[in-house]
């Protein structure tokens, strides 16, 4: 989802023409903190690659296609030297997942377990996959290293992508492979549909207000992309970075059988000072709402374009 400047308005003031006086606003607690870090642009591309940690790294894995049962092995023996999701303490918790592309929805997930506080986590675990193997062939297996965040989002820690129908079968093997960063792929770059915003800042005092607010008003959202066959079920969610806690999450409801869906909802952050405003990034990210995992469909960031970019 690629979106402009202009595709960004104000909230409008008519109590006729904005959800904005509803007394059914979500809001956070006033304890939100100052933020102290930014979007290093106005808007930038929201995709699957969360976080903003410098890729570094190896795994080692092994593949096989088990033809009396019809399934495709994937042997995690474990990763080395990753980098670090808390620099502090210069540690991760990291696990491996899988996909077979490009239809990771059909396939699914499959992940490991997570090892607590590593760089060089062992796991020893097989994904397995019930696949034949004609169709396998068409497949991309895409692995990649995460650090498990309990309160917060998970961080992205490399990737490798395995065109199969070029892979050695006859190679049993452990092998080592280096850790790759996500590049922006054409599907990322492509158009992903448009989601209408506005913003605003009411500051403190003004109509009895206690402390600043920050109201986002998602109006809808067109075009889309059907990740799934049969429906699309979507739903807007929202941060304002770097804060990506619980305690920072908000949600639209969720539109039911639709690529184009009217949210006409409003999310409300209080504690904010003007100071705090130049230090803020709101990232807007819309899902497809399935019963076993929500699909990304696409995301924008919004900032004023100081400070460290995320």
């Amino acid at each position: 989802m690629i979106l402009s400047a202009h595709d960004v308005s104000a909230i409008p003031v008519s109590p006729k023409n904005t959800p904005l006086q509803s007394k059914k606003m979500k809001r956070l607690s006033q304890s939100v903190p100052a933020l102290a870090e930014v979007s290093g642009s106005i808007m930038s591309i929201y995709s699957d690659d969360f976080g903003n940690i410098d890729v570094r790294g190896r795994i080692q894995f092994s593949l096989d296609y088990v033809d009396k049962l019809k399934e495709f092995h994937i042997f995690v023996v474990r990763c080395s030297d990753l980098a670090a999701a808390d620099d502090k303490k210069n540690r991760s918790d990291p696990y491996v997942k899988s996909y077979l592309l490009p239809d990771k929805v059909k396939m699914g997930k499959k992940k490991t377990t997570v090892k607590k506080k590593t760089l060089n986590p062992i796991y020893n675990e097989i994904l397995r996959y019930k696949v034949e193997k004609d169709v396998l062939m068409a497949q991309t297996l895409n692995l990649s290293v995460w650090h498990n965040d309990t309160f917060g989002r998970n961080n992205f820690l490399g990737e490798i992508d395995v065109e199969l129908e070029k892979w050695n079968w006859t190679n049993k093997q452990m092998e080592w492979y280096n850790l790759k960063p996500r590049p922006i792929s054409a599907y990322t770059m492509g158009n992903r549909g448009t989601l209408k915003v506005a913003l605003r800042y009411i500051p403190k005092g003004h109509r009895g207000k206690k402390t600043g607010e920050v109201q986002i008003w998602v109006k809808d959202a067109n075009n889309l992309p059907q990740v799934r066959v049969h429906r699309l079920d979507p739903f807007v969610k929202c941060f304002i970075l770097p804060d990506t806690s619980r305690k920072s999450r908000q949600k639209s409801r969720v539109v039911k059988k639709t690529r184009n869906p009217n949210f006409n909802h409003t999310m409300v952050y209080d504690g904010f000072g003007p100071e705090d405003l130049k230090d803020a990034c709101v990232e807007l990210s819309v899902w497809d709402h399935d019963k076993l995992v929500n699909h990304f469909l696409g995301g924008l960031r919004i900032g004023l374009g100081t400070g460290n970019s995320f």
